[in-house]
């Protein structure tokens, strides 16, 4: 049974001697307590990996017909942030140089392995884990609201366009903005202000699908990215997101204040409405101000405007 204080170690190697000495090495180390799992193919290996379940992965370079490195690139692509160590025969510096290219924290021989060696490793690969996910965190995100930033969500957009435009699977973007966000600044101060901006973060992020993305844009706009979704769905998401900000005012903790929050939003779908990513986020934001203009508290579509 597994102890629910142990952390966890994945091993992906096809060779059943690997797999006995690997187990012996794990249950000589100082620290602990660590539990070792083996995957013996590419395809579970891969699966189990994606589970994120494990503290650190260490990796055959060589599984059949397949390599560690083709595995390591795809779990990178799905987004999988555990750490991997490399087990190889090949002590050469190609090897070590495309272990660190597809994403492995470090290599190790398997003729020179022991316990002491794999242990450090393994401890090393987990901290430089923790280190490069904190600093993926200030890059990536809001540290205001948590939510994705600027930067890290113009890249989001532009891989959904390129997929869009490979599979032809729409999808919308929404640029909502806070209305009378500098009345609420102005009168009740910034502080409040900040409060406001979390509040309405947190609605909107748990509103939202697994799938969609939603990101501070900038002062008070968020930008919110609905895949697979057409232009009926995506205005009937934000009716909902809508309704449930009139039910749910925000009350800044330490005063006795309870304010009503609404949203002005801009939608436009691809390829409907654009064919160009850059082309997107333009039609979003002329429906974000037409939204504004026309009163606030509402939902513009760009193919409204077009009318």
């Amino acid at each position: 049974m597994s102890s629910p204080t142990a952390r966890r170690i994945l091993l992906i190697d096809d060779d059943r001697l690997q797999h006995a000495l690997v187990h012996g090495f794990v249950g000589r180390f100082r620290g602990g307590p660590w539990e070792l799992e083996v995957a013996a193919d590419y395809a579970t290996g891969l699966k189990k990996l994606l589970s994120g379940k494990y503290s650190v992965c260490l990796l055959d370079y060589r599984l059949g017909q397949r390599d560690g490195l083709e595995l390591l690139r795809e779990a990178r692509q799905a987004e999988n942030s555990t750490p991997v160590v490399f087990l190889t025969a090949d002590a050469s510096e190609e090897t070590d140089d495309a272990a660190m290219e597809a994403g492995a924290m470090d290599y190790l021989v398997k003729g020179e392995l022991n316990p002491r060696i794999l242990e450090h490793a393994i401890r090393y690969a987990r901290k430089l884990g923790e280190t490069m996910g904190q600093l993926k965190l200030l890059a990536t995100r809001d540290a205001l609201t948590g939510l994705h930033n600027r930067r890290e969500f113009d890249r989001m957009v532009a891989d959904e366009c390129q997929r869009a435009a490979r599979f032809g699977h729409p999808f919308a973007l929404v640029m909502a903005d806070i209305d009378f966000f500098k009345k609420i600044n102005d009168t009740h101060g910034h502080q409040v202000g900040d409060e406001v901006l979390k509040h309405v973060a947190s609605l909107l992020a748990g509103q939202l699908r697994v799938v969609d993305r939603i990101a501070r844009y900038g002062g008070e706009e968020f930008a919110i990215l609905m895949v697979e979704t057409d232009r009926k769905s995506a205005v009937e998401g934000m009716h909902r997101l809508f309704a449930l900000l009139a039910e749910t005012p925000c009350q800044p903790e330490g005063t006795d204040l309870t304010l009503n929050v609404t949203l002005s939003a801009g939608l436009a779908v691809m390829p409907d409405d654009a064919a160009a990513c850059s082309e997107l986020i333009a039609l979003s934001d002329k429906a974000l101000y037409a939204a504004k203009h026309a009163g606030r508290n509402r939902v513009v579509t760009a193919h409204s405007l077009k009318a």
